[in-house]
């Protein structure tokens, strides 16, 4: 296998691209608009101009990986020869399920589509294609290129063939492949989106304020970052829709999002990318300002 799609030029798609490019792969990154792609290709030369300035990597590395990557605004002509795909779009089970079924009537029989979804049922993706046993999840963390793990999640139709083959080859660009069963938020988000969640709550409830509930978790448990600076990072729809899926999916009132994340979201103040969530980005992207609704 040296020819992999990559769907979503987004932070988690451009990161998957980099990776896979990195390690000598063939790389179609696909996305529906040529600004998205342009942003794409721009922030993963950012990350490979850091690892040349850091002596990670020699400039001929980072022009090797470059390279190696393909840009395209259609699915059907980046999917031609393409042996994997790995679908990076937005948290949406509606989108996924269009993105896939598109995927099933345009790839070759034998492709293998993967998910970077990181809470919804791969049994669901693959219901809507005629392959199921060549569905499989594959969640990377953020950012990609230096994150270790990715969990994969079997569908309840995967393949051994296919699930021992997207290990291997996990493996072969240096990641930690952790086997998962196929339920609501899998592992990583089951754990880590209730404890945000609670983590607004007790903002919510006026416990302690932003910068008081991360330093608590940063000296107290040992976290690189505090769970408000970690949803202001991964971006507080996106943590919004885990949260859904789970509640949706298990049905049980823990999982249910706090208001004023709900309310945040539905203003717009997602996090990084907005440039405002539960700290304030306007001058650095690092979590050194309150929000001034938190202040």
């Amino acid at each position: 296998m040296k020819n992999i799609a990559v769907i979503g030029a987004g932070t988690m798609g451009n990161g998957i691209a980099h990776t896979f490019a990195q390690f000598d792969y063939n790389v179609q990154l696909i996305d529906i608009s040529q600004a998205s792609i342009d942003r794409g290709m721009a922030t993963i030369t950012k990350n490979l101009d850091r690892m040349v300035a850091k002596e990670k990597i020699s400039e001929a590395d980072k022009n090797r990986t470059l390279g190696n990557i393909t840009t395209y605004t259609s699915i059907k002509e980046g999917v031609q020869n393409a042996s994997l795909v790995v679908e990076a779009a937005t948290e949406n089970a509606e989108l996924k399920a269009k993105i896939f079924t598109e995927l099933d009537e345009v790839c070759p029989a034998d492709t293998i589509l993967a998910t970077n979804t990181s809470s919804i049922s791969i049994t669901q993706i693959a219901g809507v294609t005629k392959r199921p046993e060549l569905v499989i999840g594959m969640h990377f963390m953020n950012p990609v290129p230096i994150m270790k793990l990715v969990e994969i999640i079997r569908g309840y139709n995967t393949s051994d063939e296919t699930m021992d083959f997207i290990v291997d080859l996990t493996k072969k660009i240096n990641k930690i492949p952790v086997e998962v069963n196929d339920y609501p938020g899998f592992v990583a988000n089951r754990i880590l989106m209730p404890m945000i969640n609670e983590s607004i709550e007790t903002l919510y409830n006026g416990v302690a304020g932003v910068a008081e509930i991360d330093t608590v978790m940063k000296l107290g448990m040992a976290h690189p970052m505090g769970p408000l600076q970690l949803a202001d990072f991964i971006g507080l729809d996106v943590c919004l829709s885990i949260l859904n899926v789970m509640y949706d999916g298990f049905k049980n009132p823990k999982y249910a999002p706090c208001p004023l994340l709900v309310n945040m979201v539905n203003a717009g103040k997602l996090g990084i990318k907005s440039g405002e969530g539960f700290y304030d980005y306007s001058e650095s992207r690092k979590a050194e300002n309150v929000a001034k609704m938190f202040s």
